[in-house]
């Protein structure tokens, strides 16, 4: 590729009621870098970036971007001429256009996501060894997206072939076809995961933990502030992956996963693990189910070209109900 994709970056979320989600991100333990009466800026703890979760004011909620770091201005200009030889329409924001973030451009992916590039984001003081505060599951860093798509070969195939993606695990189901796939461009088990599903939509957005206990932590902290419900999964240990996790609903119903544990994949070599759909192991490695809303529910997301949210397509493959998404 004569571009270089670094990580996922960020997400962008409507909310309903700012100060209600703000206390919850702040049980939670994110640092907030900033805030206005309209906007919260909200990073981890180990994050130099000046933000990975930006929650703005909307009268309903949805997913307005997620948003990839590339390595310089000449890569985010050599993977926007490649976008738009492929016909597709690139929306510029220039730089100052958005609050800390450097020249970046958006677009509507292969599965209808809305999609931002940036090379810039303003630097601030990492907090990693400010001790004091640390508080509720001391979120340290943004590690991925998981999507719901209509079409999970499809999204496989473009991200690979021609974002320069690699996947390091992925589940087939009937005649072979991919019905979830884990891919990455840092050395890690994913930056985005897409899954078969009424689409698109985001399932959630994971958050790096620096141990276990972290996570533990948290879920006492959110049961002490009231918070109990909004626990929609775990805490538990992926198959895939192996990382435990938890998956949280904030207080408009967008799932935040808090992630730990998972294993180095930046060997040219390595080799990605296919898991059959019918596999028991690749269920919940401790063996309880998940809810149905962790199946059927998610963000609606945002058209970036109208504003308006995109509309639904039926998922390529039959509807099963897997016990994996990570």
């Amino acid at each position: 590729m004569s571009f270089d994709i670094i990580r996922s970056g960020r997400a962008v979320f409507h909310v309903t009621d700012l100060e209600k989600s703000k206390q919850f991100y702040d049980a939670l333990g994110f640092i907030e870098t900033e805030a206005t009466e309209k906007e919260v800026y909200l990073r981890g703890l180990e994050e130099h970036n000046h933000h990975s979760l930006l929650l703005k004011q909307r009268e309903t909620p949805a997913l307005e971007v997620i948003s990839y770091k590339v390595r310089s201005e000449g890569d985010l200009d050599k993977l926007a001429a490649k976008l738009q030889r492929e016909g597709n329409e690139l929306i510029w924001l220039q730089k100052g256009a958005q609050k800390a973030v450097g020249r970046a451009f958006r677009y509507q992916d292969i599965s209808g996501l809305p999609i931002e590039f940036y090379a810039e984001m303003e630097a601030v003081e990492r907090k990693l060894q400010h001790y004091h505060l640390y508080k509720g599951a001391k979120v340290q860093r943004i590690d991925h997206f998981n999507c719901m798509v209509s079409d999970v070969e499809k999204a496989h195939n473009y991200y690979i072939n021609e974002l320069g993606f690699s996947c390091s695990e992925y589940t087939a189901g009937e005649e072979d076809k991919i019905w979830a796939a884990w891919l990455h461009r840092k050395p890690s088990v994913h930056d985005v995961a897409f899954m078969n599903a009424p689409g698109p939509r985001l399932h959630h957005v994971g958050f790096w933990l620096s141990d276990p206990m972290s996570l533990i932590d948290g879920c006492d902290v959110l049961a002490s502030l009231g918070y109990g419900p909004s626990i929609e999964r775990g805490p538990g240990r992926h198959g895939l992956s192996n990382a435990f996790f938890l998956y949280l609903r904030d207080p408009d119903g967008h799932r935040i996963e808090l992630y730990n544990g998972d294993y180095f994949t930046g060997d040219p070599d390595f080799e990605p693990v296919r898991w059959e759909l019918d596999d028991p192991m690749r269920q919940t490695f401790w063996g309880h189910e998940a809810p149905d809303s962790w199946f059927d529910e998610a963000t609606e997301v945002l058209n970036v070209y109208t504003e308006k949210k995109v509309a639904l397509q039926e998922a390529k493959l039959k509807k099963r109900k897997p016990t994996f998404v990570i």
